[in-house]
């Protein structure tokens, strides 16, 4: 499968938050998420597992009793059911990839 950005259709998540889903197939899934300064995504766990990698602005992410602040470059890997909350420093995309696919995304 070949997509392309611009060809993804963003979806509203709440006032100053969407997602695009980039890729999926298989068991897999790609989104790019943006976020607004001041934006927080509730503590929250899921079954999938979660590697997300953080393309532009800051963000603190909580988990697993500890809260660090991630920048440009920066990754986090949150696990099944693993509780997990982010608080967004300023206007941040980040990428996350997703196993099995969040069906409830589509």
């Amino acid at each position: 499968m070949i997509a392309k950005n611009s060809d993804a259709q963003p979806k509203q998540l709440f006032p100053g938050a969407y997602r695009k889903i980039l890729a999926r197939g298989g068991g897999m899934m790609v989104v790019e998420a943006h976020f607004d300064a001041g934006k927080e995504v509730a503590e929250h766990a899921h079954p999938h597992e979660q590697a997300s990698y953080v393309v532009s602005g800051r963000l603190v992410l909580s988990m697993e009793g500890r809260e660090e602040t991630l920048g440009p470059g920066d990754t986090f890997y949150a696990g099944p059911n693993v509780p997990h909350a982010v608080r967004f420093l300023e206007d941040s995309v980040v990428t996350d990839t997703f196993t099995p696919q969040r069906e409830e995304f589509l």
